[in-house]
């Protein structure tokens, strides 16, 4: 997966398109990413120590890498990912300006 932790990324597709993010969690054999504030569902919640009056709570779920884009950091636009052979490892590059991410 071309995609890590800590990625800033822009939704593509679905009910959040346009807006932005941090990727906090990849799950690699589903394709999926969590990123905090976006694809929020409501969930119930009985009551607990944690939470003495239950409630509606607001939770991030998995969402397809398909539907995201890598942000460069250089040139601040949605890219694709490309790859480059360095000395000793692979580096990640942007297909619009080159620049490494």
């Amino acid at each position: 997966m071309k995609i890590k932790k800590g990625d800033k990324v822009r939704v593509i597709a679905g009910k959040d398109k346009g807006r932005e993010g941090t990727i906090e969690r990849v799950y690699k054999k589903a394709g999926k990413v969590v990123i905090p504030g976006i694809n929020l569902y409501k969930k119930h919640i009985k009551k607990n120590e944690k939470m003495p009056q239950g409630g509606v709570v607001e939770i991030p779920r998995p969402m397809d890498v398909s539907k995201i884009m890598i942000i460069c950091p250089k040139c601040n636009k949605p890219t694709r990912i490309g790859y480059k052979l360095g000395k000793d490892k692979k580096i990640r590059i942007c297909k619009k300006c080159e620049s490494e991410i």
